[in-house]
C-alpha cells in the first residue's frame, strides 16, 4: 500500500478552476477564479502549495505553504482523493471539512461548514483541471441522474492507521411521485427516503443532498446534533453510468472515525 505522502503526490500540478460559494439551500453566492499548484521539492520530500484567488474587482490573493509531513486531520486514498477537516466536533464552535475527488486531469472538492450553533452555514464547490486539460465540465446534477441500480467498490480508511476495509455496495434509487427512495446494501441494508424540492433532496433523517454544477452533490445534515453519529459526503457523476462518493464519518461523540471512497457503476 502506498504511503500517505505518495498518495498526496497524485495531486502534483497546477489546477485551474474556481471557488464557488453556495448557501445551504444551494443558491449561488460568489464565484472566484483560482489556481492551486502543488510542486514537489527535495526529490518530492517537501511539498510547496500555492493557492491563488482572483476575485473580480478585488486584489489577487496568494497563499504559499510548504510542508514535509501531514497532519492527523487529513487522509488520502491511493488515487489522490482526500479529506481534510475537524477531528472532533465541539459544542459552540465552528466545524467543517473538505472532501476532494480526483479523476484523470480533473479534481472536484467540496467544503461543508457549520456555525457555532451546529447549523450548516455554507458550501464551497471547487472545480479544477490541469492547465493542459481539454476535459469538459459535466452538466449540473439532476434527480434523474441518480435513478437506477448502482454496484460499487468501497474502501474505508481510518485516522488511527488500522488496516483498510474493502467491500462491495449495491444501491437502488427510484422515484415515487415527489419522493426519492434509496436502498443501500453493504453487509446490511439501509433504506432512506427524501422529499424532492427542486435541486434539494430533504431526507426524513434531517440530512439533505444539494445537487450542484459539474455533476456534483453535497450530502450532510442541516444541523449536527449532539449524541448522534453523522456523515459528510461529496458525490461526483463522472459519466452517466459512473459515480464517485467520498464520506467522512463521525461517531455519536463527534469524533472523526473513518473515510470511505466508493466508485459506483450504474448497471440498470
Amino acid at each position: 500500500m502506498k504511503s500517505q505522502w505518495d498518495c498526496l503526490l497524485e495531486n502534483l500540478g497546477a489546477w485551474h478552476g474556481s471557488f464557488t460559494r453556495f448557501s445551504p439551500s444551494g443558491e449561488l453566492i460568489e464565484d472566484t477564479p483560482s489556481i492551486v499548484s502543488f510542486t514537489g521539492l527535495n526529490d518530492n520530500r517537501t511539498m510547496r502549495q500555492i493557492v491563488r484567488l482572483e476575485p473580480a474587482n478585488q486584489p489577487v490573493s496568494e497563499k504559499v505553504l510548504e510542508y514535509s509531513t501531514l497532519g492527523r486531520n487529513i487522509l488520502f486514498f491511493e488515487n489522490g482523493a482526500f479529506s481534510l477537516g475537524s477531528i472532533q466536533r465541539a459544542p459552540f464552535s465552528e466545524f467543517g471539512a473538505e472532501l476532494g475527488l480526483i479523476h484523470g486531469d480533473r479534481r472536484l472538492r467540496l467544503v461543508q461548514l457549520f456555525d457555532k450553533q451546529s447549523q450548516l452555514s455554507g458550501l464551497t464547490l471547487i472545480r479544477e483541471k490541469l492547465a493542459e486539460s481539454e476535459t469538459l465540465e459535466r452538466p449540473p446534477l439532476q434527480v434523474e441522474d441518480l435513478i437506477g441500480t448502482w454496484k460499487g467498490e468501497a474502501t474505508t480508511i481510518y485516522p488511527d492507521w488500522r488496516s483498510p476495509d474493502t467491500y462491495t455496495t449495491d444501491l437502488k434509487v427510484w422515484r415515487d411521485g415527489d419522493r426519492l427512495n434509496q436502498e443501500l446494501q453493504f453487509g446490511r441494508t439501509i433504506t432512506t427516503s427524501a422529499l424532492i424540492e427542486g435541486t434539494i433532496l430533504k431526507f426524513d433523517s434531517g440530512s439533505q443532498i444539494v445537487m450542484l454544477p459539474d455533476g456534483a452533490s453535497s450530502n450532510c445534515p442541516t444541523e449536527v446534533k449532539s449524541g448522534y453519529p453523522f456523515v459528510l459526503e461529496v458525490g461526483w457523476l463522472l459519466q452517466p453510468d459512473l459515480r464517485q462518493r467520498l464520506m467522512r464519518s463521525y461517531s455519536h461523540k463527534g469524533e472523526w472515525v473513518s473515510l470511505t471512497l466508493v466508485t459506483e457503476q450504474k448497471i440498470s
